[in-house]
């Protein structure tokens, strides 16, 4: 029993800690995966001519800084679970789903709002591009967050039945 509440503990404290990361952590997970800063990896990917550069930049930063916006937002929902993981109720899981769910959304709503505002300063083509990249990026911080955090219940399964 001790044994499954010592792991149980550890669990917990490392979902945790990944939890309260910050976007730093976004960031040191693209250099890790890439060798490269997101914003290096965005320029060469997108291999713009100088013109639409200086077009691109302006939409790019502010996405970039809604987009940071909505990554604490995710954090602080992640970090929120994980404080009430262990006595999860109904009314915390609804909270949580519909926050989350919301966040979702908002992403969604980020992409389709820098789609068009890029589609105007480089064109439709490098506008998906650009799009296509985040999306994927997107895909991979959120895979990284649900290897690194049980499911609901999960970790009920190693209690020991008495």
């Amino acid at each position: 029993m001790k044994k499954i509440s010592v792991i149980l503990v550890m669990v917990i404290v490392s979902f945790s800690a990944y939890a309260q990361s910050s976007y730093k952590e976004d960031v040191e997970l693209v250099q890790n995966i890439y060798g490269k800063s997101k914003s290096d990896l965005v320029k060469q990917y997108m291999n713009l001519s100088d013109t639409q550069e200086t077009a691109f930049t302006k939409v790019y930063e502010n996405y970039e800084t809604t987009r940071k916006a909505l990554g604490q937002t995710k954090l602080k929902l992640i970090n929120d679970y994980t404080i009430n993981y262990a006595t999860l109720t109904d009314k915390k899981a609804d909270e949580l789903a519909k926050e989350t769910l919301k966040n979702n959304l908002d992403y969604e709503k980020l992409f389709t709002k820098t789609y068009s505002q890029a589609k105007k300063a480089i064109g439709a083509i490098n506008a998906a591009k650009f799009i296509q990249l985040e999306v994927y990026l997107q895909t991979v911080i959120r895979n990284e967050i649900q290897e690194a955090i049980p499911f609901i219940g999960e970790l009920d399964k190693t209690k020991v039945q008495i």
